[in-house]
């Protein structure tokens, strides 16, 4: 599951694995090896992807199936708008 998981991330931000292991200080061929479910990155480095591309880590490894957001600090009208846009992309 990680390694479909890490590289929707990767695809749906737009970036090539050049692009992605630069933003994790990591090779093409280590993310390479994490999307053909080659090797699995340390508990670090899980936290590391989790927290830099806002999602938790059970995402990850897919022990839930919906990526999470973090509101924290934003207004029940900011939070509200959010909701507002997922669920219009939803729709579509």
């Amino acid at each position: 599951m990680f390694a479909e998981r890490i590289k929707e991330l990767r695809t749906s931000l737009g970036m090539n694995q050049v692009q992605f292991g630069r933003k994790l200080c990591v090779t093409k061929q280590c993310v390479s090896n994490w999307e053909n479910d080659n090797i699995m990155p340390s508990i670090d480095m899980l936290m590391r992807i989790a927290t830099t591309f806002c999602v938790s880590a059970d995402y990850l490894l897919g022990l839930e199936n919906q990526q999470t957001l973090d509101v924290t600090g934003l207004t029940n009208e900011q939070i509200l708008h959010i909701q507002n846009v997922v669920n219009d992309l939803k729709s579509k």
